[in-house]
């Protein structure tokens, strides 16, 4: 069963996500950018869910880190967030993310992402 790690600090969104994925795949999760980090280099995922806005380390620099760290061999990160503005897609995309979702989230987009890099 292929492995997501979801890194988010909002409960509800948390919640949210893990509800849309618990059957289908296994989870593990992060509350702050830190432990994101950590949690991606230690347990090597098949795909991070990433919110941009975190405690400790934001989503921007966990996916820095991880690209800096792992090079070709990072695994697929997708962007959540609720910052939406004009350009935030592009700029996520150059910064190292392969997608992105917005919040509040769209459950096919979603499903479709995740599948995209998770084909089963």
């Amino acid at each position: 069963m292929a492995r997501i790690l979801i890194v988010e600090d909002n409960p509800v969104n948390l919640e949210l996500v893990m509800q849309l994925l618990e059957d289908d795949y296994e989870l593990l999760v992060a509350r702050d950018g830190a432990e994101g980090l950590e949690t991606a280099l230690t347990e090597q995922p098949d795909l991070i869910l990433l919110d941009l806005s975190l405690p400790k380390k934001s989503g921007w620099e966990v996916c820095q880190e991880i690209r800096q760290q792992l090079g070709g061999q990072a695994m697929p990160m997708v962007a959540l967030t609720a910052h939406a503005i004009k350009g935030d897609r592009e700029k996520a995309l150059e910064s190292g993310f392969q997608a992105y979702v917005t919040k509040p989230i769209d459950e096919d987009l979603l499903f479709s992402t995740v599948e995209r890099f998770l084909k089963r």
